[in-house]
Order: structure tokens, then C-alpha cells, then sequence
């Protein structure tokens, strides 16, 4: 009876490990191919990077890597469903399924505990603090005594103090739930300060009631390379996701735009020639190798444009926060956004 026993047990054991190690061998490329849609875990309330708006409509710098990750896939940026996440959630999200990817302004970090991947740098980031206007106040280090507000569990809380109690500097943290509590309490006066990322005090300034009643200050005390997030040791998803930020910032390089991608179909008499057709699927199997069509590239160009046309959508000069793009220009304009070839 007790070997009865005991070979039941090797043999659940046994079936259990055929099954996790099945599991761990799907990619979630086939999970979200299967499915016929792409879930997304995003902001709701960032305006410029994601906002549910008042169509009821997902829109941001953020909302359109993931129309564009439907596109790559699905040659269909509507093939999207979206949701919010908050900074204590995104990372269950991806651990546990809810959500395919993260683009939610999530910087790169070294965590490992997360369970998770990141993907390229889609935007260079850095912690900031914004003040009253009639403030005197010209440095961060000025604000000794002051009461500064930011989210709670965000990494903007271990920043601001490891950097004043670095430079001597006493002040009172208070923290709130998540950064539309911040902006809330900032603007009663129940703060002298609000720190956070350099993106989301210019999205908060912004749509303030009264922009011009705050003020941001120049320095900048953490770098924050905000990446997409995936499940950790999927590779086969992180590429498909990696490389569809990379298209979009090959394809402001090469010039291709939304209004001209399909007169690059012919590049023959072009001294660029072979690498656009290349990365236009035209020619070569670029796409086929990670699993995408080889026109993948162009199918994004389409649906949502070059890295600088989605930049420009929403946080250009013609935008309410005409943020400059700084760092986040192409390393040809003395930038940081690079990619590597299609080839």
C-alpha cells in the first residue's frame, strides 16, 4: 500500500514538473497571437504619456508604443485592450498575467525581485522638483525646513531623501497614494513641494488650474531610462517588444514617416537603399526572425509614426507641454535614442 502510495506521489510530482516546464516554454507571444489581442498596462491619468480622455479614449506618448505593438503583430493598432496600473501594481500585473507588457513610465533599474524584464529605453527621465512660483527659492537645497509631497512606494520617495540627507539638508517627506493625490494636496499649499519625475511635474503643471502659480527647478537628481516591462526569461516576447521601439526610432533615422512609408517601397536609385528596404521587409527576413511579418516595421510606421512624430503627438511644442526632447533626440542630434541595425 505504502508503494502504492509513493508512486502516486512521484508521479505528481513528476506531472507537475512536465506541466510548469511546459508553461515556462510558451512564450507569451503565442499567449497574446492566441488571444488575438494585445493586453497593456498603462497610466490613466498622466496626461502626455496616458489619459483615459473624455471619448473614453486611451491617448499618450505611453498608449501608442502599445498600439504599435498591436500593430507589429496584428497590422491593427485597435487590437489593444488597456489597463490602468498604479506603481505598487504594474509589477503583479506582469507576474501574474493580467496585462501582456507595461509601458506605464517604469524606469530600468537593476531589480531582479520584480520578476520581471525591461525592454529598450523609450524615454530619458530624471527626478525633478516643482515649486510655488513666488517661491524664493533657486535650488533644491534651499528647501530646508519644507514640506515636499510625492507618491508613496515610488522611487521618487528614496531619491529626494537619500539626496538631501547627502547634502545635510532637513525637510519633512509626506507622501500620498499616487501623484493626482500629490498635485491635489500641492495645489491647497499643504505642500511647499512636490518632487517627482521631470515628466510628471511638467504633466501635472500642465493642467493645472493656474500653470503659471508653479515652477519647476532646473536640477535633476536621478536618472530615470523608462523602459517597457515584461515577464522575466521570455525572450522571444522581449524581443517582439524591444524591437518595435527600435523600428520607431529606425524609422525617424531613415526619415520614414507616416505621410511618405509607403513611397519608400521604392529605395532602388537610394544610396540607403538596401538598409530601408531591409527594414521595410521589403527585402530580407528582418521580421521572420523574431517571429514578426517582415513588413512589421512599415505596419507601425502606418499606425502610429516615427519616435519623433509620437513624441511631437504629445509632448511637443504644439502640446500643452511642449516638453523639449532634450536627451530623448537621436544620437545624430545629440541625443541618447539609438537602435541598434535591421539586419
Amino acid at each position: 500500500m505504502l508503494k502504492i502510495i509513493d508512486s502516486a506521489i512521484q508521479l505528481t510530482l513528476v506531472l507537475a514538473m512536465v506541466s510548469g516546464a511546459f508553461a515556462q516554454s510558451q512564450s507569451r507571444f503565442d499567449v497574446v497571437q492566441d488571444r488575438g489581442h494585445l493586453i497593456c498596462g498603462v497610466h490613466d491619468s498622466k496626461p502626455g504619456f496616458g489619459v483615459l480622455n473624455e471619448q473614453g479614449v486611451y491617448a499618450g506618448f505611453d498608449t501608442d508604443f502599445c498600439r504599435a505593438v498591436a500593430a507589429a503583430i496584428f497590422d491593427d493598432p485597435s487590437k489593444v485592450e488597456f489597463v490602468p496600473l498604479n506603481s505598487s501594481t504594474r509589477f503583479t500585473a506582469i507576474q501574474s498575467g493580467e496585462v501582456d507588457v507595461v509601458f506605464r513610465s517604469t524606469a530600468h533599474t537593476s531589480r531582479s525581485d520584480a520578476g520581471v524584464d525591461f525592454g529598450p529605453v523609450n524615454f530619458y527621465d530624471g527626478q525633478g522638483v516643482m515649486i510655488g512660483a513666488d517661491l524664493p527659492v533657486e535650488s533644491i537645497t534651499d528647501l530646508g525646513g519644507a514640506v515636499i509631497c510625492t507618491a508613496q512606494g515610488s522611487a521618487s520617495e528614496r531619491n529626494i531623501t537619500d539626496y538631501m540627507r547627502a547634502r545635510d539638508v532637513e525637510f519633512e517627506l509626506v507622501t500620498y497614494q499616487d501623484f493626482d493625490r500629490v498635485m491635489s494636496v500641492f495645489e491647497e499649499g499643504r505642500c511647499d513641494a512636490f518632487t517627482g519625475d521631470r515628466s510628471v511635474l511638467v504633466s501635472r503643471k500642465a493642467i493645472a488650474s493656474d500653470p503659471s502659480a508653479f515652477r519647476i527647478l532646473s536640477e535633476t537628481i536621478s536618472k530615470e531610462p523608462l523602459a517597457p516591462v515584461v515577464a522575466q526569461n521570455d525572450s522571444a516576447w522581449l524581443d517582439v517588444v524591444s524591437w518595435v521601439v527600435f523600428a520607431t526610432i529606425t524609422a525617424e533615422e531613415l526619415g520614414i514617416t507616416q505621410e511618405n512609408v509607403d513611397s519608400f517601397a521604392d529605395t532602388d536609385s537610394d544610396a540607403d537603399a538596401p538598409s530601408i528596404r531591409r527594414f521595410l521587409g521589403i527585402a530580407g527576413d528582418t521580421g521572420e526572425s523574431i517571429g514578426l511579418s517582415d513588413d512589421f516595421a512599415a505596419r507601425i510606421i502606418r499606425a502610429v509614426g516615427n519616435y519623433g512624430e509620437i513624441y511631437e503627438r504629445h509632448l511637443g511644442p504644439d502640446t500643452a507641454f511642449d516638453l523639449p526632447r532634450g536627451v530623448n533626440s537621436l544620437h545624430t542630434d545629440g541625443g541618447l535614442m539609438y537602435s541598434p541595425p535591421f539586419r
